[in-house]
């Protein structure tokens, strides 16, 4: 068998990496190797459109089907790569068959956290990540269910507002003192907090799930105070942790995810990976970073595939994500973390605003919520380290761009 690229995971960034080796100019055989049993697809809607049952399966997938034969890369599904032989470059399946490969990248991405507890294995309890998952859940959610969402961030908000638009009665739970706390500052916690309330949905900050009840169903929600919520279905959204194990037991550098250059290069030889999974420099933010965001695995294969192709660009760009809920388009530029100053635009009561923030007045990231001039400025702002006039940025009556042109 011919050694060509062998991709391991079959997800949007696999997908990507695929197309982009085609677009550069190889011509060697490649490979994907996916455990589910559907070809790349996004994975953004299913949280949102695909929940709600708003688009159908040729909206999700990340190319159609018959993409791939005529591009002569293989689609391998329902398979999993158990082990990476780095001396011989071959991977090794689940079903004993070995792939050879001239050059290895790994899409492995995540998996939904888990919270642990007595009675997550109950019938009503689970989790978002895979096309599975959400074909349950939307198959549950009918009018009149209650829905215990577990976890206060873009996903579980997300949940949140679709279900509310099949009429289920919804409450979150965030163990924080807010929503979002993670992830952005106060004004947008209060902002998405009030959101939700005017939408029927019950918000319980400090809130612990503690364990679930039922028989062999869902029945309830107990938090750690002793509290039972009555409950139909339960969805847990804490976070995701990093598929490593397989890159870890081939003995590639890990550190809460694979360690990769600005190349996407892995400590091991002709070995690169993309997405989730990775932890990579920033000359932005001048650390490591690990990002849960379409846009990095989506530019990661770019990367990926320009470096195996001869195309090599380091990857050096502003982080950027958004979340859809109810008729709000929130876009987030680059990383709030660290901040220590913020400066809010526009009026959060119109539900058109924008909330910078910055670190030792440079702009390091922006939420910017039915505000998209804001959020592309941002973005460009961030990109190069410039610090816009405050005072600028609260009078609406001067642009964006203005202010962009003359931030240094």
């Amino acid at each position: 068998m011919e050694s060509g690229v062998v991709i391991v995971g079959a997800g949007h960034g696999a997908g990507q990496a695929a197309q982009s080796l085609r677009q550069f100019g190889y011509e060697g055989p490649i490979t994907l190797i996916g455990e589910e049993d559907c070809a790349p697809y996004q994975r953004p809607p299913l949280s949102k459109a695909w929940l709600a049952g708003e688009v159908g399966m040729e909206d999700v997938l990340f190319k159609p089907e018959e993409f791939w034969p005529t591009q002569n890369i293989k689609v391998i599904t329902g398979r999993k790569v158990v082990s990476i032989s780095v001396d011989k470059k071959q991977v090794h399946c689940d079903d004993g068959a070995s792939v050879p490969y001239a050059h290895l990248i790994l899409a492995t991405g995540g998996r939904a956290r888990r919270l642990g507890c007595v009675g997550e294995d109950l019938d009503g309890v689970q989790v978002l990540r895979t096309l599975e998952d959400a074909d349950r859940l939307r198959q549950s959610m009918q009018k009149g269910r209650r829905l215990v969402v577990i976890g206060g961030g873009y996903i579980g908000l997300e949940v949140a507002a679709t279900a509310r638009k099949h009429d289920l009665d919804v409450t979150v739970l965030e163990a924080e003192a807010r929503v979002l706390a993670r992830v952005a500052g106060k004004d947008l916690s209060t902002f998405f907090e009030r959101v939700h309330g005017e939408h029927g949905v019950n918000i319980m900050t400090g809130a612990l799930a503690e364990a679930f009840e039922g028989t062999d169903r869902l029945s309830g929600v107990r938090l750690a105070d002793g509290t039972v919520l009555a409950a139909d279905i339960a969805v847990v959204g804490i976070g995701l942790i990093p598929n490593e194990e397989l890159a870890r037991q081939a003995g590639l550098a890990c550190d809460h995810g694979i360690v990769v250059d600005d190349l996407c290069h892995t400590s091991g030889p002709d070995i690169y990976a993309l997405g989730d999974v990775t932890r990579h420099p920033s000359a932005i933010y001048g650390c490591a970073l690990r990002l849960e965001s379409v846009h990095n695995a989506l530019e990661q294969a770019k990367t990926a595939a320009g470096a195996i192709t001869g195309r090599a660009k380091p990857y050096n760009q502003v982080p950027w994500f958004w979340s859809d809920q109810y008729d709000l388009k929130l876009q987030i530029a680059g990383l709030s973390t660290g901040y220590d100053e913020t400066v809010t635009r526009g009026d959060p009561s119109t539900n058109a605003f924008a909330v910078f923030y910055f670190k030792d007045d440079t702009l390091i990231a922006c939420d910017a919520v039915n505000a998209p001039a804001e959020y592309m400025a941002a973005r460009m702002m961030i990109a190069k380290g410039a610090g816009p006039d405050r005072q600028a940025l609260v009078d609406m009556a001067v642009p964006m761009k203005e202010i962009m042109m003359q931030a240094q």
